[in-house]
């Protein structure tokens, strides 16, 4: 088996990784939304959006 990151050899300790520096690397491509699940329903879309609305109108207060 070879390291997804890099195509070294797989190292058992960090398995399916070389080493801790690919497995971080695969780590913050997680985190910083390199890697996505598609979806195909819709109602996943509309849930985010109501939630990025309702964290949006919690954030800045409407002026009267």
């Amino acid at each position: 088996m070879t390291c997804p990151i890099c195509s070294a050899k797989t190292n058992p300790r960090h398995r399916p990784f070389c080493s801790k520096r690919c497995a971080d690397i695969d780590l913050a491509r997680w985190l910083g939304e390199g890697y996505a699940i598609p979806s195909d329903n819709p109602e996943d879309a509309d849930e985010v959006i109501d939630a990025l609305e309702k964290a949006l109108a919690s954030e800045c207060p409407k002026p009267h």
